[in-house]
């Protein structure tokens, strides 16, 4: 067996790669090992827009690959609660009760994850890490509309099923533990269904708590991203050519 030697254009290329000047002694004399007192001197957050459903800031004073570990923190370690147990007791629509769940599953649901603990493998559901809603929603024909009516809200009655169907039924002492704040989902209007005259859905759906690495239903984030906002200094006026300024 033969020593292979690589092209040294080749090896040159594999360490310009694999080197980089943010760590520590890379430069003779500069030593930029990571300081606690300095980096609180450098970082700072600076929130650019806030609104109820969305933010974004400007991390200034860290590395890209820091970023970038705070948005994967926020997508899956962050936990909330969401809906993981659907018993189907009807289920007459066109939608087959797989997908009704899935479905289901990815309705964001308002409710504070800090009350609530974790469902064991050896546990059953309790009012300590269970949240239960119900649906029930039943299509008819609406003896007032017009027989010539085309619009399905008027001509029917309960022909769409939206998130604001859910009904949550407190277990336990959860009534009192959040007078305050009910549990619900965020947004009333997601639809989850459509139903026509005859067909009906009844389920009870188990609401628990998790982390987005195992299912994205439980991210609390639908979009998390970041970018690269160097500082350009120029140093030298910049010319043309000629040495002239640019037009």
């Amino acid at each position: 067996m033969t020593n292979s030697k690589l092209p040294e254009n080749v090896e040159l290329l594999r360490t310009r790669v694999a080197s980089g000047s943010d760590y520590p002694h890379q430069y003779p004399a500069i030593d930029n090992s990571f300081n606690l007192e300095e980096f609180k001197k450098n970082f700072k957050v600076k929130i650019q827009r806030l609104s109820k459903h969305s933010v974004e800031f400007d991390l200034i004073g860290i590395d890209a690959s820091i970023a970038n570990a705070f948005r994967r923190i926020m997508i899956a370690e962050v936990p909330t609660m969401a809906i993981e147990k659907v018993y189907v007791m009807n289920n007459t629509s066109i939608i087959q009760d797989e997908v009704v769940a899935h479905r289901l599953g990815l309705i964001p649901i308002l409710a504070d994850p800090k009350e609530f603990d974790y469902m064991t493998e050896d546990g059953g559901p309790t009012d300590l890490n269970t949240l239960v809603f119900r649906l029930k929603k039943k299509c008819e024909f609406n003896p007032e509309a017009s027989p010539d009516e085309t619009d399905p809200h008027k001509k029917y009655i309960n022909s769409y099923v939206y998130s604001k169907d859910l009904i949550w039924e407190p277990k336990g002492n959860q009534e009192e533990k959040f007078a305050n704040n009910p549990p619900r989902p965020v947004h009333d209007d997601i639809v989850i269904a459509k139903l026509r005259p005859g067909q009906e859905m009844e389920m009870e759906l188990h609401c628990q708590k998790g982390v987005g690495r195992e299912h994205a239903k439980w991210s609390p984030v639908a979009t998390a991203s970041y970018r690269l906002l160097p500082e350009i200094t120029i140093l030298e006026p910049i010319t043309d050519s000629q040495g002239g300024q640019p037009p």
